[in-house]
């Protein structure tokens, strides 16, 4: 028994000593980890200050985009940098939030660059789809015009119209019109615009002055398609249908065409200065 004793108590004093020296490696490992990141730390901090880092012209800016309306030079004129400043302190989120807010530009993303120091923006502007009027009687006076007229894009965000003809001197309008506040039909626009834009018919004019009865001008004349409502597809599509119309009847005596019902369209006849309803042919 005293020799099975002696043993054990052996054993545990070279246990002991191996758990020590155990710990005593990675007491010694993590030293070396710590001394090892805080190099790493301190040299990618030291050169981070070197004046390398700097952006000093506009040119060090780098744009990625498919415009098709805005010149880089006018994208950079919307940046808000001071140069010389520091890449480091430049901070590419809050330039992506200024761009973003500007009514031309639909989504921006902002990194830096390392070699060669600088900046790379990526911008998807807005397209505007059609020319946006608040309401059809509009004063001479320039400034009232910049108020009532404007642009819209596809998913009827209003632009100014001097956002691009400012910029862009080449600037051409959409040959689509859209008439009415837009606060009134640009909840409807992204759905509403779509089946305009891909009818075979061609559409010049949306009058949206009335929310009750939405107009639209036509190769065929005027349709009215009453409030906007899930018939909207129905209502396109049956307008299709009626392309033929004026070799049956005389354009000229035609006032509009009711689509309100596409169950039941009809076509507004002009007759002696007044106004007969026919089923359509």
């Amino acid at each position: 028994m005293p020799g099975i004793a002696s043993v054990s108590q052996k054993e545990l004093a070279q246990r002991r000593k191996k758990l020590r020296r155990q710990r005593q490696m990675k007491i010694i490992q993590a030293i070396w980890q710590t001394i090892a990141i805080s190099s790493l730390a301190g040299g990618l901090l030291w050169v981070a200050l070197q004046p390398i880092w700097v952006l000093k012209t506009p040119e060090q800016v780098l744009m990625k985009s498919d415009n098709q309306l805005l010149s880089q030079e006018a994208i950079k004129s919307l940046l808000v940098l001071s140069y010389p400043q520091s890449l480091w302190r430049i901070q590419p989120a809050a330039i992506a939030d200024s761009l973003k807010k500007q009514p031309t530009i639909a989504q921006a993303t902002v990194s830096r660059r390392l070699f060669p120091p600088g900046l790379i923006i990526e911008i998807e502007e807005r397209i505007p789809v059609a020319v946006a009027q608040r309401s059809r009687e509009q004063s001479n006076s320039t400034s009232n015009k910049q108020t009532n007229t404007g642009l819209v894009d596809a998913n009827g965000v209003w632009i100014p119209l001097e956002k691009y003809t400012l910029v862009n001197p080449q600037f051409k309008l959409p040959t689509l019109k859209v008439i009415g506040p837009p606060e009134q039909y640009a909840p409807y626009w992204s759905k509403l615009y779509p089946y305009v834009s891909q009818s075979s018919i061609k559409i010049t004019e949306i009058d949206y002055q009335d929310p009750n009865n939405l107009i639209l001008k036509t190769e065929l004349g005027r349709v009215y398609l009453g409030a906007t409502s899930t018939q909207l597809a129905d209502q396109i599509n049956l307008l299709a249908q009626l392309r033929h119309i004026n070799t049956k009847l005389n354009p000229s005596e035609i006032d509009y065409i009711d689509l309100k019902n596409p169950e039941s369209p009809l076509v507004h006849m002009i007759q002696n200065k007044e106004t007969t309803k026919n089923q359509t042919p």
